[in-house]
């Protein structure tokens, strides 16, 4: 029997002990992924007992991450990506250039040189895809504008990450190389790999999945979307220089562009989360706790860098770019962590003696601190944004948004306020002007508000959860306030209106069951279930297929009705 088998024991011993600490985190109200990176701690290399291989696990956790950025994909269009051009990509380069700045002057005084430091401010620049996207998804706004700004700024980060990752070894070799020539590959090679993937792949893959499709075969169609997800990424690293997880990611925006990528996201990714559990175990592996004391002053230097100075110009530059306070704070604490580019970029200028020994074991300490602190963090959004409510800085976004104001409401005007403008917003709003009802818009995207105001709409830029843009869309004198949108955190708005208004009528859709029943039962609160609207429709079909009678019908509809609720 073979004793040097690395990768069973390896999975076994990391995911055991990532069960286990996960499920304490989770009944302490903490983030599993603190569980994670503890257990990485345990199995790694600095702690005694068992031992798990770094380097296996390193190779697992990247099959997560390629795996997660093509699920993610799945679900974020082209479109979504173009959208947030104008926020993501000016947000993006001027956070890494003040990371790179503050990174060279905070180690100035450690007596690096200015290359040094560049290179490491450049390498804590870059936030971990993983971590972004877990976070996202924990708390639901993966899918929201906020989200979406927070991808695609994580996207950019990644491709200039990628282009230092290639230009810096020509930068240093003793014979100089071409640097534009380089650069100009470089960008060749990426813009190569994005228009076969999105225009080639938009052809082939579709019809690939086709012919797999027909044979009926379930576990044919999970290995041909396993080989696309996998072998994409690793083509993309191999053939035009670019990362693996841009490559998934790609290649998951092409699926879900099909008619298969409800089923792709259903069937293909089972071992997704389990791959991504490693991803956190690994780095955790890496911390050594005698860094903590041998090189504290740089690791806190770095910390702030990362948790403070990152956080700091992305927030300046969002709300800059006229978006509204709760973006600002959604994207800017959510990519204050660091993760996987930095390590490699981390091991580079190690390999160049660019950066000195103790850079790498700052990284890796900042990297676990800041990664198990970001959920924690971000679950506390709400909170530092009620209390960023009631400073100067918070009443003059309010003055900047509101400047348009809305005509007033008379006796003859029925006016409703419809919060969101998404598919079910769009369909609400033209049913009520339809019927001579006066929708008002009340709308977080910038680009939807200039929109519907060339089309003459009622509409109020800001979050419905603050009482003052409620109040600017007249919530004291409309007939009603209608939610229309799961992403919109609904008992935060109806507790706001119901502060200025506290008869006004509320209708909120939300396709949860389990923020159905806390919705339910308030006074003049109607709460529309996505999933129990699926559950009577399908149940209505079925039984007059069966030759059931009216009665019947409304009966069962009746009895499902009181049993979800």
């Amino acid at each position: 029997m073979l004793h040097n088998i690395t990768l069973i024991p390896t999975l076994v011993g990391a995911l055991t002990a990532a069960l286990i600490l996960g499920f304490i985190s989770q009944k302490l109200k903490l983030s599993p992924i603190v569980g994670y990176l503890l257990a990485g701690v345990i199995v790694g290399p600095y702690s005694p007992g068992f031992v798990a291989d770094a380097a296996t696990a390193e190779e697992c956790s990247e099959i997560g991450i390629i795996l997660l950025m093509f699920g993610v994909g799945l679900h974020f269009h082209l479109k979504d990506l173009i959208s947030v051009q104008k926020i993501a990509v000016p947000g993006a380069i001027v956070q890494i250039t003040a990371a790179t700045i503050l990174g060279s002057v905070a180690t100035h005084f450690f007596g690096w040189s200015w290359l040094s430091g560049a290179v490491f401010g450049i390498s804590i620049s870059v936030a971990s895809t993983v971590v972004l996207t877990r976070v996202l998804s924990d708390n639901r706004v993966l899918h929201t504008p906020g989200g979406h700004v927070a991808l695609g700024w994580l996207i950019v980060e990644d491709l200039f990450t990628i282009l230092v990752l290639v230009i810096l070894p020509v930068i240093l070799q003793p014979d100089g190389g071409n640097v534009w020539a380089t650069l100009g590959v470089t960008t060749l090679k990426i813009a190569g790999l994005i228009l076969f993937t999105l225009i080639v792949g938009q052809k082939l893959i579709p019809l690939l999945l086709t012919y797999v499709a027909r044979t009926g075969t379930r576990d044919l169609f999970t290995l041909a979307v396993l080989v696309l997800a996998l072998g994409i990424a690793v083509g993309s690293a191999y053939f035009f220089g670019a990362s693996m997880a841009l490559g998934a990611f790609l290649a998951g925006m092409v699926v879900g562009q099909s008619e298969f990528s409800a089923r792709a996201a259903s069937e293909a990714l089972p071992m997704r989360d389990a791959f991504a559990v490693l991803f956190f175990v690994s780095v955790g592996m890496l911390f050594n706790p005698a860094d903590l004391v041998e090189h504290w002053q740089l690791i806190l230097v770095t910390l702030a860098i990362v948790m403070l100075g990152k956080p700091l110009a992305s927030l300046i530059v969002v709300l800059f770019l006229r978006k509204p306070l709760k973006l600002a704070l959604i994207v800017s604490v959510a990519l204050a962590q660091i993760g996987e580019f930095s390590f490699i970029l981390a091991a580079m200028g190690k390999k160049y003696d660019i950066l000195p020994p103790e850079a790498s074991g700052a990284i890796i300490v900042a990297a676990v601190i800041s990664i198990t602190l970001n959920p924690i963090i971000y679950s506390r959004i709400n909170p530092m944004f009620r209390k960023l409510e009631q400073t100067r800085l918070h009443a003059w976004i309010m003055r900047r948004d509101h400047e348009n104001s809305l005509p007033p409401v008379t006796e003859d005007t029925q006016r409703l306020i419809v919060v969101g403008f998404g598919p079910v917003g769009r369909t609400l709003v033209r049913i009520l002007e339809r019927n001579n009802i006066e929708p008002v818009i009340i709308e977080m995207n910038i680009d939807t508000v200039k929109k519907l105001r060339k089309e003459n709409k009622l509409v109020v830029h800001g979050d419905a959860t603050l009482p003052e843009v409620l109040n600017h869309a007249g919530v004291n004198k409309a007939q009603g306030i209608i939610i229309s949108s799961s992403a919109i955190p609904s008992r935060e708005v109806v507790e706001a209106a119901r502060s200025i208004n506290p008869d006004i009528p509320v209708t909120i859709y939300s396709f949860y069951l389990r923020d159905v029943k806390i919705l339910r039962g308030k006074k003049n609160t109607t709460v529309i279930s996505g999933e129990e609207s699926a559950a009577i429709a399908m149940a209505s079909h079925l039984m007059r297929t069966l030759g059931a009678t009216e009665e019947q019908i409304d009966n069962e509809q009746r009895r499902i009705h009181e049993t979800l609720s």
